[in-house]
């Protein structure tokens, strides 16, 4: 394509800032509107573009012969990948946040009422106001590559799609489609999106434009119409069913925590009920309602602590390239262990177990997680067979002088893990570092026997590693400061989200889930039921409940920290000592079928697990519930929020952005909520201690306020500015 001139609205001004939007027109009159947003990495959606968009459609209009615009991004691997946060989070007033939905929507419409054909050349993240945009086109093309990926995750945020997205995708793939992506807040790949009808066409990027070129040479398309299904679901009788079922499993899900969930519901059957003009005015009342809720406050608070942990190597240094793993032990963390550093990381993997077997389990691990990628569409064979191809095997320390880090997985014990270090030491590189993925030992207890004790640190996973998406990086006082910073690179690079913390025993996110967690017992032995101690924390915003928890984690690996904790922090960690029938009894939680609940084998549903009454016979208990879901939430959580004070005031966790992202990303603490030094903000400093005076008195001193939560109440200080 020849390019015939290049406009850009900053040209036109001699004051105005550089614009995210340049206009030029091909040999044939298609003007091609490319979006690169200054001095940033990806393109996002700022307020003051509204009038640089008006400009260069304005410009794009004057055009003689003009054919028709493209828009597609001027960044490597991405299209919009949203709006831009900080923006949403200085508006003070519900009325500012309507105000910017309601710019959007004019930009949105200006775009959908161009007379001539517009299209979206899709290549890379297309989210949130990026979709949206996309969707204002009359036509999508995206490129079929991995990167690209579609969705409307605002909800994620607590807020809804705030630029017309509401009204326009229902309208594209039908209601019951919409719904579904808009409260989930998931994205489509290129090929999901095609089936979904979200898009026209998927091509390789390689010829992207040139059929975006070739789309609008076509002229306007004739709209495609809703499939039979969709059009049942978007008339009056079907319509009243699909929202009233969609609304009652939301419900379900959210529990009343999310009011985005609801405001997304009403916005859309606004939409298809009243006609779009009142669907466009309660999309953008909504939003500005929405952008005031302490629900949004608190996800929009993570997300930007999430960001800018991101840019924290947990150190002064230049991390060191790391070109090939090992992991010692193939159990099911050295097998996940691996399986991520080779899909995720695309590093190659050298597995060391004492024997064949453990090898082949741990690339059995691996094989079957890229088998259900490649069954799903996400992986094509070639692919997962390059990646296979990243693992090897060893029972001895072949290999092992070529690696750059060495991960140890195997038994929680310290003398086996010492003579690892050493192993490690006299078989590999001098600059290989060695991270140790214990759950509970001290690290410099480890690394006590080092030759090299600077290169020795913690990097605690957690179970499943596919899909718990935090690790804790725990230096010890030697640990050098590169070996941090290259550590911490190297877990992001597995996709992780990555805290630092102190070398203390259980870290920070076991030691304040182990009082939660002995608390719930507490409560069971009590005589609450153990489906009601569950739903009382499900209720309060936990994913699962702390005894189905313990069952996923394994009750005998659960319960071996908290001696270690006891010992270290005293009586407050120690555990109730009836628990100890249930650990006699062989129960082991999900895998071997029994713990508090009973597992059915055939796969993970909750309709597969049952709650085991003769866990009740085992603690000599009758079950009957006593206690309200607010009484058993608010004696777990508390001990968590007092556990989660003292961590931070002795410097096990460095900061309270961390110790929030650690909770959320950790063990589940409600996002919404946004972690538990937010919540404690929320609650007031001075509430939290008359909680927990009220609970020391009727059960005991585990239940003692920390000295640096009762000098917060009398000062009236919060833990964020």
């Amino acid at each position: 394509m020849t390019q015939k001139m290049l406009i850009s609205p900053a040209e036109l001004t001699d004051s105005a800032p550089p614009s995210a939007f340049t206009l030029y027109f091909t040999a044939d009159d298609i003007g091609i509107i490319t979006i690169d947003v200054p001095d940033e990495k990806v393109n996002t959606l700022k307020a003051e573009f509204a009038e640089q968009i008006h400009g260069i459609l304005h410009t794009a209009q004057q055009h003689a012969n003009l054919k028709g615009l493209i828009f597609v991004s001027g960044k490597k691997d991405s299209f919009i990948a949203g709006a831009d946060i900080s923006m949403i989070a200085r508006c003070q007033q519900a009325s500012e946040a309507e105000a910017l939905a309601k710019k959007g929507q004019q930009v949105m419409a200006q775009i959908a009422s161009f007379k001539l054909p517009v299209v979206a050349a899709i290549h890379g993240a297309c989210l949130g106001g990026g979709l949206e945009l996309a969707l204002a086109c009359h036509s999508r093309i995206c490129s079929l590559d991995d990167k690209t990926q579609l969705g409307l995750p605002e909800v994620q945020l607590g807020l809804l799609p705030g630029s017309g997205g509401t009204q326009r995708l229902p309208r594209l793939i039908g209601a019951a489609k919409a719904l579904d992506l808009m409260l989930t807040g998931r994205s489509l790949r290129a090929k999901q999106a095609r089936r979904m009808g979200l898009v026209d066409d998927v091509v390789p990027q390689s010829i992207l434009l040139q059929t975006a070129v070739e789309r609008v040479r076509k002229g306007h398309q004739a709209e495609r119409g809703l499939s039979y299904k969709d059009s049942i679901m978007q008339g009056p009788l079907g319509r009243a069913v699909l929202f009233h079922l969609v609304r009652k499993q939301t419900r379900a899900k959210s529990k009343g925590h999310y009011p985005a969930t609801e405001k997304i519901i009403d916005v859309v059957h606004i939409g298809l009920t009243q006609g779009s003009g009142n669907g466009y005015a309660a999309e953008a009342k909504a939003f500005g309602e929405l952008v005031m809720t302490p629900e949004s406050a608190a996800l929009r608070s993570i997300f930007f602590a999430t960001t800018a942990l991101k840019k924290d190597f947990g150190a002064e240094a230049e991390p060191l390239t790391i070109n090939k793993v090992a992991v010692l032990g193939g159990g099911l963390m050295g097998g996940g262990i691996a399986g991520v550093t080779i899909t995720k990381a695309g590093l190659p993997v050298r597995i060391k177990d004492i024997n064949q077997q453990g090898i082949s389990h741990s690339l059995k691990y691996s094989w079957d997680l890229l088998q259900k990628k490649a069954r799903r569409g996400y992986l094509k064979r070639a692919e997962l067979q390059r990646q296979m191809m990243l693992l090897s095997g060893t029972t001895d320390y072949s290999g092992f002088n070529q690696t750059d880090l060495v991960i140890e997985a195997v038994f929680e014990d310290l003398e086996l893990k010492q003579r690892m270090i050493r192993e490690v030491e006299e078989n590999a590189a001098q600059h290989t570092i060695f991270a140790s993925n214990t759950s509970s030992l001290p690290i410099h207890e480890i690394a006590s026997t080092a030759a090299r004790p600077e290169q020795v640190i913690g990097l605690h996973y957690f179970s499943p590693v596919d899909k718990m998406p935090l690790v804790e990086i725990i230096p010890h006082a030697k640990t050098s400061a590169q070996t941090i910073a290259t550590t911490v690179a190297f877990a992001r690079k597995q996709g992780k989200t990555a805290i630092v913390v102190g070398d203390s025993a259980g870290f920070y996110v076991n030691r304040i889930l182990a009082p939660y967690i002995n608390e719930a017992t507490r409560c069971l032995i009590e005589g609450e039921t153990i489906e009601h101690i569950d739903k009382s924390l499900m209720d309060f915003g936990f994913p699962v409940g702390p005894l189905q928890l313990l069952d996923e984690v394994g009750i005998d690996v659960g319960t071996k920290i908290i001696p270690i904790l006891a010992a270290a922090f005293g009586e407050r960690f120690a555990a109730p000592k009836e628990l100890d029938a249930i650990i006699r009894d062989d129960r082991k939680g999900r895998k071997n079928s029994r713990g508090f609940y009973l597992y059915n084998s055939k796969g993970r549903k909750e309709s597969n697990k049952q709650p085991d009454p003769s866990i009740y016979g085992l603690l000599n208990v009758t079950p009957k519930n006593k206690q309200t879901s607010q009484q058993i939430a608010d004696r777990c959580v508390a001990l968590m929020l007092n556990e989660a004070l003292r961590c931070l005031d002795d410097g096990t966790i460095h900061s309270p952005r961390d110790a929030d992202i650690g909770a959320v990303f950790g063990i589940g603490f409600p996002p919404f909520l946004g972690g538990p030094m937010r919540y404690i903000d929320s609650l007031g400093a001075d509430r939290l201690l008359k909680n927990l005076q009220a609970l020391q008195q009727q059960f005991g001193e585990r239940f003692a306020p920390c000295q640096g939560l009762v000098s917060r109440a009398e000062n009236g200080q919060k833990l964020y500015s």
